[in-house]
């Protein structure tokens, strides 16, 4: 069974917290499955973004846990460059989950939180 959206982030958040980087929802979405897109803001006008990754991208064996892949083809993108990629997953998917974390050395903690 896969965790709630909300519980996944708010386990997310606090991962951040204990590795000493700043995490906030910049938007809320479905409680219950909204899929969820985290951006590491580098501080200098570049952040990386990952999103839900593809759901042929799990193998059989792996558990229902949430999986990450890079949402844009170039990581360390222009700031403005997310913003209008975020603003079509918005448009597309009004459910959608934001969470900016703030790491000027692009430490995205993903592989750390289960669920």
């Amino acid at each position: 069974m896969r965790l709630k959206t909300a519980l996944w982030v708010a386990a997310y958040l606090r991962r951040c917290q204990v590795e000493g980087s700043f995490a906030a929802v910049r938007r809320r979405g479905a409680e219950e499955a909204g899929a969820v897109f985290v951006r590491i803001s580098r501080l200098d006008g570049t952040s990386d973004l990952f999103g839900p990754a593809p759901q042929s991208g799990f193998d059989a064996t792996r558990d229902a846990g949430r999986a990450f892949t890079p949402s844009l083809a170039s990581q360390s993108a222009p700031d403005a460059e997310v913003e209008v990629y975020l603003a079509r997953q918005i448009k597309f998917d009004p459910d959608v989950w934001i969470v900016e974390v703030e790491d000027r050395a692009g430490r995205n903690f993903l592989d750390i939180v289960a669920g």
